[in-house]
């Protein structure tokens, strides 16, 4: 504020950024999520559960009971 009056020039100083730098939800692009590499994989139909296996998505596996894809428990 050059004069000391509060009327310097708009646009420069603090809180004038645009923000963080993140997503509008904060969890990053697409908003997906990682559970891990432990757990299980259940059938929706049956219950059958299986364990989980690192590198493939369990909606990619079947069920060995009733051939039905997978879920993330």
């Amino acid at each position: 504020m050059p004069r000391g009056d509060g009327t310097g020039p708009s646009g420069q100083g603090p809180k004038t950024g645009r923000g963080k730098g993140r997503g509008s939800d904060g969890q990053g692009r697409e908003g997906g999520f990682a559970a891990g590499p432990g757990g299980y994989c259940v059938c929706p139909d049956c219950g059958e559960r299986v364990a989980h296996q690192v590198g493939t998505p369990c909606y990619e596996q079947h069920c060995p009971k009733c051939g039905t894809a997978m879920t993330r428990e």
